[in-house]
């Protein structure tokens, strides 16, 4: 920018009026001057040369006057602002996007241990996603199932920084645990397993190494429960030291969890970092057939519609061929 000289004057002015007469221009002392009239060396150069008003930027008189750059704001006056953007961003964030939660118990190991740190998917849900099975979810305590555990006691700075989403939830009212089953499924286990769900087997690698898949106990590691619509059934991978829908059968839900107060889906291990890692859908549910009931029950809710349609179609046939017939007569009649 400093190379560019805003209204400067061609030093060879003069040469635009060769071969013209020169017109005398007024000056301030009231008698006129020739506008092309050259210094006193004689060469042409201009008589207001540089510093003089009559090319100059800096000059009263010049063509144009420079605006000088605004002074950059204090980075200290800065700083506030971007902190505030930055917390405005991470509760947005932490409220719509995803939120982390730390692991408090060893419910879930393998899969997780103590003092992991894992980021929950907390954008589906408000597009109509629902629980799979196979997912690892966060949800709200549906009935107590955290009575009698230690409740932590973070302070204040823990409490806020977990609000605004930049340390995990502070919430002693939240647990994690697998999907097994939704709402429709049949689930089941007798003696030492396998698990099964609406007929069929899980392999289910991510069960602690040395537990079964099913207790055999009396607490309620033996059972055979239908999950309702609206709700989820859930175990711990760390099957015998999971207190989770298997040992809750005597509450209000008998078990299950509804999906109203599911957070979300836990997608990865974020910390430590030595264990980052997502936590996909394992194969099993992906078997052939989990999604089918037993042909006599999946008949049962198409049965009704089947045979409503079998005998509204004759009873259309009939109506249409005497409308017809009706409208052929009165023809007929006219003609």
């Amino acid at each position: 920018m400093g190379d560019v000289a805003v209204g400067a004057r061609s030093g060879h002015d003069g040469e635009e009026h060769s071969g013209r007469p020169v017109e005398n221009v007024p000056t301030a002392g009231g008698g006129s001057t020739p506008a092309n009239d050259a210094g006193p060396a004689g060469d042409g150069t201009p008589v207001d040369g540089p510093g003089s008003h009559g090319g100059g930027t800096d000059g009263d008189g010049g063509d144009s006057v420079a605006s000088a750059p605004k002074k950059p704001r204090s980075f200290w006056k800065e700083l506030p602002i971007l902190i505030g953007i930055a917390l405005v961003l991470a509760l947005l964030i932490k409220t719509f996007l995803v939120q982390a939660f730390s692991i408090p118990s060893e419910s879930m190991q393998n899969t997780l241990q103590v003092g992991d740190r894992v980021l929950v998917d907390k954008l589906t849900p408000w597009f109509g996603s629902k629980p799979q099975r196979g997912e690892v979810v966060v949800f709200h305590d549906p009935s107590d199932w955290l009575k009698g555990e230690p409740t932590p006691q973070p302070n204040a700075v823990q409490e806020v920084l977990s609000w605004i989403g930049l340390m995990p939830s502070a919430e002693e009212k939240d647990l994690i645990k697998r999907v097994i089953g939704v709402g429709g499924d049949t689930i089941s286990c007798k003696g030492s397993g396998p698990l099964m769900v609406n007929g069929h087997a899980l392999t289910e690698p991510y069960v602690y190494e040395g537990n079964t898949p099913c207790s055999v106990d009396d607490q309620g590691g033996q059972f055979t429960v239908k999950v309702p619509k609206g709700y989820i059934w859930v175990m711990g991978d760390h099957r015998q030291d999971s207190r989770d829908s298997r040992y809750n059968q005597s509450d209000e839900h008998h078990g299950m969890v509804p999906v109203s107060d599911v957070v979300g889906r836990a997608i990865v291990k974020a910390w430590p970092i030595n264990r980052w890692g997502t936590l996909p859908i394992p194969d099993t549910f992906d078997q052939s057939g989990l999604d089918k009931q037993t042909s006599a029950a999946a008949a049962l809710p198409y049965a009704p519609q089947t045979v409503a349609f079998a005998s509204v179609v004759p009873l259309a046939v009939l109506r249409r061929r005497r409308l017809a017939r009706t409208a052929a007569a009165a023809d007929s009649h006219r003609g």
